[in-house]
């Protein structure tokens, strides 16, 4: 089987200065783009070490300390957290990368008849891979930024109601801005089928909405309880007949709800 070596170093230091501009993005480090150049070049001389005969724990500290060092030349050392920060989310980008590439090797060189994996003669290229890893990466990154952007607007929620628990995972919305026009006491939607609503003890609240007017049930529960330290006493909960359009919510929070906190 031949080897091109010169291939090989390339996609090294391409695949690093990759993982090391996705974690300067990620984690916003202001450097210059020559440092992050400089230490993918450092550490794509890593690949002579498969032509030295050290046993698997030394080469496992000998990437360490050259991982240690790239990072010290792409974003320098301010302070321990500051490098231990950077080590961490390389190792992550990297673990992250490596699996998606795998998976692609995985789909595109082998097939299976049962459980038995054999390889079919194909193979993911030098061109591929390189053209797909600015891919993946530039995924994560804009996931990792919709995360942080909305990260700090879930909560976890229990509603107690008629000496039952129900649990919510909620989202504050600064768009709700939904009142109980008799009291003008803040409204929290739910779309829940284990809260009913009660003729007897339910509010009817008028309300605008695109296609006009119209009404929506509300009952005062007993209290909620959000990310089990912050108590809400008799809150008033809508009852949305429509799915909210947030991944994984079922509660969408009022602003007031929280005193205007969204920490």
């Amino acid at each position: 089987m031949k080897v091109y070596l010169d291939l090989i170093i390339v996609l090294n230091i391409a695949l690093d200065f990759l993982i090391l501009l996705t974690v300067s993005i990620v984690l916003k480090r202001n450097v210059n783009i020559k440092r992050i150049i400089l230490a993918s070049l450092f550490g794509g001389t890593s690949i002579f070490l498969l032509f030295v005969a050290i046993n698997t724990f030394m080469l496992f500290v000998v990437k360490l300390l050259i991982s240690m060092v790239m990072v010290i030349i792409a974003f320098s050392y301010k302070n321990r957290k500051y490098f231990i920060n950077n080590m961490a989310y390389l190792y992550m980008v990297s673990i992250i990368l490596g699996g998606f590439l795998y998976f692609l090797r995985v789909e595109f060189s082998y097939k299976n008849e049962g459980v038995i994996f054999f390889n079919n003669g194909m193979s993911v290229n030098f061109i591929v891979l390189l053209i797909i890893s600015p891919i993946i990466l530039y995924i994560y990154i804009k996931e990792s930024r919709m995360l942080k952007l909305t990260g700090n607007y879930y909560y976890k929620v229990d509603l107690y109601y008629k000496d039952r628990c129900l649990k919510f995972n909620g989202f504050l919305d600064t768009g709700n801005k939904l009142y109980d026009q008799y009291k003008r006491r803040p409204i929290v939607l739910v779309r829940s089928k284990e809260l009913k609503f009660n003729y007897d003890n339910g509010i009817l609240v008028p309300y605008n909405t695109a296609s006009g007017n119209s009404l929506l049930k509300c009952l005062v529960v007993d209290r909620i309880v959000i990310d089990s330290d912050y108590e809400v006493i008799n809150p008033v909960i809508g009852i949305s007949e429509q799915d909210f359009n947030i991944d994984g919510v079922d509660m969408i929070l009022h602003s007031e709800i929280l005193g205007g906190r969204n920490d």
